[in-house]
């Protein structure tokens, strides 16, 4: 049996697809299904790439708001109307909501820096996994085969010996009808035809 290291050697410098996008590396299953480690491996590199689907969205949702206060703020600024004092709550406000603002982009900018890489861990981790199930698969299925073709290979010399047979039932059967009707005439085997017809009826 190959070992992970030989595995893990084996994908260095190797740019592996994402297996969970790869509709050739599921087909691969189709037959027996996943283990229970690859399926583990499946869902957490399925999660991280959720997980990236939304702080991407969350993103592109932060520096939106982000924007829409930054406007408020300029125009509260450029416009003369309305109390001083209230003015100046609603900048505090809008300022202390754009830091909140800036900290969860921030975060979500550096989470989407570090997923890449554990993706890829991930990922690899998934292969190897994979290409141990795929190692012992094959060395299954050759046995399998093998055992199959000798089965077929069998049949096959049933099948001749039971076509001979079957030649030389017809060949003798033919010889008999030919002695008969030789020998007794067309009559008496228009009989024998009769009786044998009765007899296959009976039993």
């Amino acid at each position: 049996m190959k070992n992970t290291d030989e595995f893990r050697k084996a994908l260095e410098h190797k740019k592996l697809p994402l297996l969970v996008l790869d509709q050739k590396w599921h087909r691969l299953f189709a037959i027996h299904g996943k283990t229970d480690e690859i399926r583990n491996a499946e869902t957490e590199l399925n999660n991280l790439l959720v997980r990236q689907g939304k702080l991407n969205s969350d993103l592109k949702d932060y520096k939106k708001v982000k924007n829409q206060l930054m406007d408020e703020i300029v125009q509260n600024m450029e416009g003369s109307d309305g109390n001083a004092s209230d003015k100046e709550k609603v900048r505090d406000k809008d300022k202390r909501m754009i830091d909140e603002l800036n900290e969860r982009i921030d975060a979500a900018e550096a989470e989407l820096l570090e997923l890449p890489q554990k993706m890829k861990q991930v990922n690899e981790n998934l292969m190897i996994l994979s290409m141990e199930y795929f190692y012992a698969k094959i060395k299954i299925n050759t046995q399998e085969s093998k055992e199959i073709e000798e089965w077929i290979n069998q049949v096959r010399i049933d099948l001749k010996k039971n076509i001979i047979k079957k030649q030389n039932r017809d060949i003798n059967n033919r010889e008999i009808y030919a002695y008969l009707h030789d020998i007794c005439g067309p009559q008496v085997l228009d009989l024998f035809d009769v009786e044998m017809e009765a007899s296959d009826k009976e039993s």
